[in-house]
């Protein structure tokens, strides 16, 4: 910790992008048409393939939750998608070479445990009857809240291979739990943990957020204490992004409840001393990993990757996005599914994907989103090989960009030379800031107080 200046730290919070696609999905737009994604789909090619497949469905509402969700009870509702997502998959077989191999496969929610182990048997079964070819080294992974997680799942997840799984814990102090409409006991979490590690899964992820309603730093040293005891593999602590404005639930928080900013950086610089004290290092900005995790290694390579699923070593395949609101990405382009359900129906009966809007990159969106990626995933640009993949002098496209990296040369934040740009420690994690200079569609969001979460 010692090798990060908080002070500077603290001086850098503004709303900006957390580049999880670039451009951004606010960017996203009726402009890209549906036959032009099919025509994309349809295209010839030997990239490898990450599925991405969500199940929206929840039990009740998480307060602090950003996600897209539908809330039921009935099982009807549950069952009657699976059937729907298996005609998307088959509309998709139509249009797209699945025999390309698959390196990534994902389940996200919502709650995607809320479903019984046979229907995600069902689900997984047809996926791989319809693409066939999955890597060995395939990243197989599912979100699950241990409150709908029993051994009847697990053993699907062995069946399928899963090798990576993601807990959500967010805060284990029982009064935030309440105010968050998320109450998980340690024990349950550590049952859930525990039958995970049984069944072989040797790379567990929790994610913790901080800024929650009522959250204190005595409160949240427990909380660290207790997720270190669960022995993850890694852990993403995240900021907690407050958009009531785009989430209705989190209107129900009485905002005089949140920590102050204060508060939270001090939460923060004592999160980071505690997982590199118990052995655990940072990747980037929220991450923190065992040593011997590949992230570092990918690092170490400049191979790191971000996408929708956050910091990957399986970079360069095309993402297929499958079920409500999926993202799918392209290398030219990005295509959203409808977030509306009846809607989603009505295209797959008509035989349609149920695409609803998306981004085609131009050049120039292409050679930003090269630059803004290899920011995020690996805190530095490599100069050359930019210009070298984009035929461009770089110092000349990105001269005004380059002229607002001053500032952060200036802090102490990153090196500029020639040949690369290379963010220090504590610019690391500040890489947001460090990329909206090349964010070509950030000055319209000037002034706008309604469009991204804080950095800090």
């Amino acid at each position: 910790m010692s090798d990060i200046d908080f002070e500077k730290f603290g001086r850098y919070s503004k709303a900006g992008p957390r580049y999880t696609s670039y451009p951004t999905a606010l960017e996203f737009n009726d402009d890209f048409k549906y036959e032009q994604y099919i025509k994309l789909l349809e295209t010839p090619s030997t990239d490898q393939l990450s599925l991405y497949v969500h199940l929206p469905f929840c039990r009740s509402a998480c307060y602090f939750c950003g996600c897209n969700v539908v809330f039921t009870s009935k099982e009807d509702k549950l069952l009657a998608y699976v059937d729907y997502l298996k005609k998307e998959i088959d509309i998709l077989a139509l249009h797209l070479d699945t025999s390309r191999e698959v390196i990534q496969f994902h389940f996200g929610g919502g709650t995607p445990t809320y479903y019984s182990a046979g229907s995600l048997d069902e689900i997984v079964s047809y996926i791989k009857s319809k693409f066939p070819n999955w890597s060995n080294e395939a990243e197989i992974s599912c979100e699950i809240d241990p409150r709908y997680f029993n051994e009847e799942q697990m053993i699907v997840f062995k069946k399928h291979g899963f090798n990576r799984i993601s807990f959500g814990v967010q805060d284990f102090d029982p009064k935030v739990q309440e105010e968050i409409h998320r109450v998980q006991p340690y024990e349950l979490t550590k049952s859930a943990v525990d039958l995970a590690r049984r069944y072989g899964i040797n790379s567990i992820n929790v994610d913790l957020i901080y800024g929650l309603p009522y959250q204190t730093f005595d409160s949240f040293k427990k909380t660290l204490d207790l997720s270190f005891s669960l022995n993850p593999d890694r852990l993403a602590l995240f900021n907690y992004a407050h958009v009531p404005w785009l989430k209705k639930t989190m209107r129900k928080f009485d905002e005089t409840t949140l920590p102050s900013p204060e508060t939270k950086l001090h939460i923060f610089k004592y999160s980071i001393d505690f997982f590199e004290k118990n052995g655990y290092k940072m990747v980037g900005m929220d991450h923190f990993a065992k040593p011997d995790d590949e992230l570092f290694t990918a690092i170490a390579k400049g191979e790191l990757h971000r996408n929708f699923q956050g910091y990957t070593t399986k970079g360069g395949a095309n993402l297929i996005g499958i079920g409500l609101t999926s993202i799918g990405e392209g290398s030219r382009y990005y295509a959203q599914n409808t977030k509306d359900m009846s809607e989603y129906e009505k295209a797959i009966d008509s035989g349609k994907l149920p695409f609803e809007r998306g981004v085609y990159l131009n050049d120039d969106d292409f050679l930003r989103k090269a630059v803004i990626m290899e920011l995020m995933a690996n805190f530095s640009i490599d100069i050359s090989r930019i210009e070298s993949e984009h035929n461009i002098i770089f110092k000349d496209y990105f001269a005004d960009a380059l002229s607002e990296l001053n500032e952060f040369r200036e802090a102490g934040l990153l090196e500029m030379s020639n040949f690369k740009i290379n963010a220090n420690k504590t610019g690391a994690m500040l890489i947001r800031n460090i990329a909206m200079p090349f964010d070509a569609y950030m000055a319209k969001y000037s002034g706008s107080k309604k469009s991204f979460s804080k950095t800090v």
